[in-house]
């Protein structure tokens, strides 16, 4: 890539070194987000974790095997691949040459997030309601909403039938109203977590900083085109797409990458 890139080449790398670690967890993200199993939702970070480290290290060293590192030479436009913000502001302030690719760097981090959190927060409204179940009041009284009762028959059974499912046998479990409340209020505030890398991109070298950018916009824009196939199939089958999988806590995920 030198000869059409030039300095920036090794930044075009590291991009390109992203997507081919993104392309091998294909596999486990798309488990994750079928909910296959508990794990599967863990393994794409936990096994993001090596490289990110060894990217941070390798822009971070002043020497490798012994020499010096010609890595830190390597630049992204005007800005050392090796240096951080607080680099940047030294050398000419947040609009010195310097600066500017620092500020764009944490534009289109902010883009990613901003896309992350309205994805998150539309998975949360359509999440489909888990039903409240009254509790028997007093003394066999009047049954008073917003609890669930294990055991309790969901009203709006057949006739002549169990009248329901029961919670604890086979059933979803019902949530009271204050549970419900929290989960909305959970759901509102999970995907705001996206913005967190922001604060990770200012403190850590810029070439960790690419590679944050490009695993994040790959988590985001993985998690839409696999939820866009989900729903073409669910319209194909006649169904909403809904299971419950991307419920209020779901849509925090995967944020970050």
């Amino acid at each position: 890539m030198e000869p059409v890139l030039a300095e920036s080449a090794t930044a075009a790398a590291i991009v390109l070194f992203t997507v081919l670690v993104r392309l091998a967890l294909h596999p486990l993200s798309r488990a994750a987000f079928r909910g296959a199993t508990p794990v599967a939702g863990c393994l794409p970070t936990l096994l993001q974790l090596p490289v990110f480290f060894v990217m941070y290290r390798a822009f971070s060293s002043s020497e490798v095997a012994g020499g010096a590192n010609e890595l830190l030479g390597h630049r992204l436009f005007a800005a050392p691949l090796g240096s951080r913000w607080a680099d940047a502001l030294g050398e000419g302030g947040p609009f010195g040459a310097q600066g500017l690719v620092f500020l764009g760097l944490f534009a289109a981090v902010g883009v990613v997030a901003a896309w992350s959190a309205v994805r998150g927060r539309r998975a949360a409204a359509a999440a489909p309601a888990v039903p409240v179940l009254p509790v028997a009041g007093p003394r066999g009284g009047k049954a008073a909403p917003g609890k669930a009762v294990p055991g309790k028959a969901v009203p709006g059974g057949a006739k002549g039938g169990s009248r329901g499912a029961r919670v604890g046998a086979g059933a979803p479990a019902a949530l009271s109203a204050e549970q419900q409340a929290a989960m909305r209020k959970l759901g509102g505030v999970l995907p705001l977590l996206s913005f967190g890398t922001l604060v990770t991109a200012a403190v850590v070298p810029l070439a960790a900083g690419l590679y944050l950018l490009t695993t994040t916009a790959w988590s985001v824009a993985e998690r839409a085109w696999l939820q866009h196939r989900k729903d073409r199939a669910a319209r194909a089958d006649g169904t909403d797409g809904t299971d419950g999988t991307d419920g209020q806590v779901a849509a925090a995920g995967r944020v970050a990458g």
